[in-house]
């Protein structure tokens, strides 16, 4: 089950349009769980991306896509 904290970086991933200050144990739990996966950007950055595992989730806390 997840927490309150990794729900809310789960909607942050989803949301996202800029910089994210996320809560790496967070972000780390969302990994292990396959509901956020790292997309490789330019310039060696990568940047968490809501899975449909991830989206699922939020499907069943009541939040749509």
């Amino acid at each position: 089950m997840l927490s309150h904290h990794e729900i809310a970086t789960l909607i942050l991933v989803k949301d996202a349009q800029g910089p994210l200050g996320l809560d790496p144990a967070d972000l780390d739990t969302l990994l292990e769980h396959e509901f956020v996966e790292l997309e490789k950007r330019p310039y060696g950055h990568a940047r968490p991306r809501i899975t449909h595992r991830g989206h699922s989730i939020l499907k069943a806390v009541g939040l749509r896509r």
